[in-house]
């Protein structure tokens, strides 16, 4: 019974997303198509000069750039619909293969900093609000107003000269070490080498979650419900699991779940930092080279992700708060 309930809003999210991957496909489209970028010289690179315009004008018909722009985009939608991205113009393979490959790993990464900043900032927040202008608070405040000002790339480098140059206990970047092979990659290789981005990615997060919590739990400490449990001696720990715990949850889940498009971006920064072989380094590399498949599908992914997040973040209220389903009355 409860699954036949969520059918509804399961075909509303799915005309959803079918109507954001559209919206966003179009626009994308036409950003990339007046682009000062010669994808031509994009796709041939530094041997242009040794491109005859015969063979110039046969990469442009292969890949239709005579074309109109609204024919071109109907041909990717058609392709698309079969499940073909197309071939990516940098690397020569499939871009469903390029980015299930770089997915794989910007995943981990994203995954690892966005449970991280999750529970730190849950936490750091919970320890503000009942440490009210105490110490404790004044610490996490300034903590926090600090990082949410300072940059993403800024924070990458200082992590790298401190970790990696300074004191030589963590690798300089990449995702696993140089001049080894694949099956010469260890475990534990992969996770050293995802520290720092880790790291860079997650003490950005704590700042707005951390704060957030803060002032929501603020707000219920001054609540009835919560001077009348002191008053009855709960203290501690005990009293913000009884009182505060599903009250500031939500928010928090929210606003978690919200921030996977910064998630995203921060991912972007970070990989180029450390060059990291993520969905965010090859977005980067398919803009800057006019790689138009890659980077239409990087797009798709992307708006893909963010939205998984959302409906994501409906399913927890529903699991956490039964007053949030559909047809509940309070």
């Amino acid at each position: 019974m409860e699954l036949l309930k969520l059918y509804p809003w399961i075909l509303r999210k799915g005309l959803g997303l079918l109507l954001l991957l559209l919206a966003v496909s179009a626009i994308s489209f036409m950003l990339v198509h007046f682009s000062p970028i010669d994808p031509v010289q994009a796709y041939v690179g530094a041997d242009m000069m040794k491109v005859s315009p015969e063979q110039r004008e046969a990469i442009v018909q292969y890949w239709g750039l005579h074309d109109p722009p609204l024919v071109r985009y109907w041909h990717w939608l058609r392709a698309l619909a079969s499940g073909d991205l197309g071939t990516s113009m940098i690397y020569r393979r499939p871009v469903l293969e390029v980015i299930g490959e770089r997915f794989a790993a910007s995943l981990a990464l994203m995954g690892a900093a966005w449970l991280l900043s999750g529970l730190i900032g849950f936490v750091s927040g919970v320890l503000a609000a009942m440490n009210r202008n105490k110490w404790v608070d004044t610490c996490i405040r300034w903590y926090c107003y600090t990082l949410s000002s300072t940059p993403t790339f800024w924070i990458g480098l200082l992590l790298m000269l401190v970790f990696a140059v300074w004191l030589g206990i963590l690798p300089v970047g990449l995702a696993v070490p140089a001049g080894t092979t694949s099956d010469q990659v260890h475990f534990i290789d992969r996770i050293r080498h995802m520290i720092l981005p880790v790291l860079t990615l997650s003490v950005t997060g704590i700042a707005a979650i951390a704060l957030h919590t803060r002032e929501k739990l603020i707000d219920v400490t001054e609540k009835e419900y919560w001077l009348f449990a002191r008053a009855r001696g709960e203290q501690g720990f005990t009293l913000f699991w009884r009182h505060g715990l599903r009250n500031v949850a939500l928010p928090a889940i929210t606003l978690q779940f919200a921030s996977f498009s910064e998630l995203f971006g921060g991912a972007v920064l970070a990989e180029q930092v450390f060059s990291y072989p993520g969905l965010g380094q090859a977005a980067v590399e398919a803009g800057l080279r006019g790689d138009i498949p890659l980077l239409m599908g990087v797009v798709l992914c992307s708006a893909l992700f963010v939205y998984v997040g959302n409906a994501m973040a409906d399913l927890s209220y529903r699991w956490i708060d039964p007053r949030m389903k559909e047809g509940s009355r309070l």
